[in-house]
């Protein structure tokens, strides 16, 4: 039941045409105008690129974790 939630989302978007993306881009550009649009973008771009730093930095520690840890073949022939 919560695959069906989480995908339903998603499901929203993938029907989008250019006619659709037209008119939404339209909308965002009466409601914030030409000055705010840059400052969005460049806010969502900042997000974004902490967001992929953070998670670079957990699949490190991961890795890193992984590889310190002894594998199972060491300890059986201890």
């Amino acid at each position: 039941m919560t695959a069906v939630i989480a995908k339903a989302p998603l499901l929203l978007f993938q029907d989008l045409g250019m006619t659709e993306i037209l008119l939404i881009a339209m909308v965002v550009l009466l409601l914030f105008g030409g000055k705010k649009i840059p400052e969005l973008m460049k806010g969502l771009g900042k997000g974004i690129r902490e967001f992929n730093d953070a998670k670079n930095n957990v699949r490190k520690e991961i890795e890193d974790g992984m590889k310190d840890q002894p594998s199972t073949t060491d300890q059986k022939s201890v």
